[in-house]
């Protein structure tokens, strides 16, 4: 059986931040891992901060429902036990909701109360095919939110399930993942490789520059600008 990679440094881990998602899925396909169109989310899920620095934290999982009311009278109680699974999984934590609802998207789990714990809790960005509200407080917080969407409510959200697979903007995602994401989107780093990839965007980032400024450059040339790009792993 394959032994899992041990855990990344923080060394490791604020590397990996550095990175944009675009030289970082570049760097990924290098490795082969996976196809090229597999690993990340879709358009439907959005940054909703997008002037903040990436996001990098491994995946605590959930599965909610809220747009109808339970069958019973009252409204359903608060899983405190979520706080203790979040804790059960490795810093630095993001938690990621699926809302597996009839109409997604209608209440938001995502807003002030529940944001503020999450961060107290080593939470340093949450992703959801939902909505989230109290968007203010959260830019506040610089805390990064990925969703499909915003609400002003939060209708009838209920937990159903913690720690399983979820599916976020056609995004597989289990619990410890590694996940990145900024502006351009939210993506899964294979664990096995993760501790490589920062070498390999070095060497991706050194070589756009150079096409860059020979694009630039009075000196420019179909010759010298093939040659360049041959060179280019990607």
């Amino acid at each position: 059986m394959k032994t899992a990679p041990p855990p990344l440094t923080t060394e490791q881990l604020e590397a990996l931040r550095q990175l944009d998602a675009c030289t970082l899925a570049n760097a990924i396909e290098t490795f082969h891992e996976r196809l090229r169109n597999e690993g990340f989310v879709n358009h439907s899920i959005h940054a909703v901060f997008p002037r903040l620095r990436p996001m990098v934290g491994y995946a605590a999982t959930v599965k909610i429902r809220g747009s109808q009311p339970p069958t019973a009278n009252g409204i359903y109680p608060d899983r405190t036990d979520l706080w203790d699974y979040i804790l059960s999984t490795p810093a630095p934590r993001v938690l990621v909701v699926q809302d597996c609802s009839t109409r997604p998207g209608v209440g938001s789990l995502l807003g002030a109360v529940h944001t503020n714990i999450v961060k107290a809790l080593g939470g340093v960005g949450a992703v959801t095919n939902g909505s989230v509200r109290d968007i203010p407080v959260l830019e506040n917080l610089s805390f990064p939110v990925f969703s499909g969407g915003v609400s002003v409510s939060h209708a009838y959200i209920h937990i159903v399930e913690m720690g399983g697979d979820v599916e976020i903007g056609g995004l597989r995602i289990k619990h410890g993942d590694l996940l990145h994401g900024d502006i351009h989107g939210v993506q899964c780093i294979p664990h096995d490789i993760a501790a490589s990839v920062p070498v390999v965007a070095a060497v991706i980032m050194r070589q756009e520059r150079e096409i860059i400024a020979l694009c630039r450059s009075a000196e420019f040339s179909l010759e010298q600008l093939r040659s360049l790009v041959l060179k280019s792993p990607a």
